[in-house]
């Protein structure tokens, strides 16, 4: 599968230091499960040189977080990354003046590498968080006002093509339909991985959904009333562990030239091919039987039904 991914376009990050060592980012993608709490914060460790334990992520308070584009369209990692990359570099850039003034050193001698701002001659040099700390209690030129604080925003309308397959092996019981599901493997290229662990967690949840709708998973409405006939989980099918494989995920990382970090997506991975690797899996075991099609989901009625017109 190939898929494109852009997403809301627009997105905020601020990203201050306070006195107490503490590096506060404000972003608008409001996690629903995905880790962006730990994954964000290594990127902006990367970034900045500072402890991943020294970073408070913050999301989802409309009170603080002013701009964002939301979590949707696997953009959330993309859009951020890319955010924090252009605040990192803002922040750097502020922090060598503020480091020059601190040093008694000309801004265009601060140098900042290996996490700290360094000057020729100066008896020594520093990391962001004593920075913001010894800063605090400087008397800093007006310009300098506000401290280690910055808000970038950016817009990004290039797409990103993530891209991936999925195998599937399962077994028919030819004389009631029941699927059984019994490997499932994905390779997904996601561009640059910053966090393997999140994303091979975010390819099992695919995979599940994925499966979910090629096996099970069905809307009903009453044709003469509209009701909703499969209004909750007693009557809509979703997949349970007990019923799903032990999944196989890989990464592989071709970096998409689009943003900084070289990030495409993942959070729509498995789910985009399961279903049809299911139930091409599922057609394939029954093609000695003469079946050529099963429309999904491939619940044990559907299948059966199939089976019995290809006999016919």
């Amino acid at each position: 599968y190939v898929e494109s991914s852009i997403g809301s376009p627009k997105e905020r990050a601020e990203i201050s230091i306070t006195p107490a060592g503490r590096v506060r980012v404000v972003i608008g993608t409001q996690p629903s499960g995905q880790g962006h709490e730990t994954s964000f914060a290594q990127v902006v460790s990367s970034l900045l040189s500072v402890p991943v334990e020294a970073i408070d992520i913050v999301i989802g308070d409309t009170d603080v977080v002013s701009v964002g584009g939301g979590s949707h369209s696997g953009r959330s990692m993309r859009h951020a990354a890319t955010v924090f990359s252009l605040a990192a570099k803002e922040l750097i850039e502020k922090g060598k003046k503020i480091a020059a003034h601190m040093l008694e050193a000309g801004a265009a001698e601060v140098q900042f590498a290996d996490g700290r701002f360094s000057a020729p001659h100066a008896l020594r040099a520093y990391g962001f968080l004593a920075l913001a700390r010894d800063s605090a209690e400087a008397l800093l030129p007006r310009e300098l006002s506000g401290g280690l604080a910055v808000v970038a925003d950016n817009e990004m309308h290039d797409p990103v093509f993530p891209n991936g397959c999925a195998v599937c092996e399962c077994e028919v019981d030819p004389e009631t339909g029941a699927v059984d599901v019994t490997r499932f493997t994905a390779v997904d290229d996601v561009g640059r991985c910053i966090n393997p662990l999140i994303v091979h967690g975010q390819t099992h949840g695919g995979a599940a959904q994925g499966i979910g709708q090629a096996i099970s998973e069905i809307y009903h409405v009453d044709p003469e009333t509209g009701q909703p006939l499969t209004g909750s989980l007693m009557d809509y099918a979703i997949p349970r562990s007990d019923t799903l494989p032990s999944f196989s995920a890989e990464i592989v990382e071709v970096l998409s030239p689009t943003n900084p970090l070289g990030i495409k997506a993942a959070g729509e991975g498995a789910t985009t091919p399961a279903p049809a690797a299911v139930v091409n899996a599922i057609v394939d075991a029954l093609a000695g039987l003469g079946v050529r099609d099963i429309a999904m989901p491939a619940t044990p009625q559907n299948v059966w039904r199939a089976i019995q017109r290809a006999r016919k």
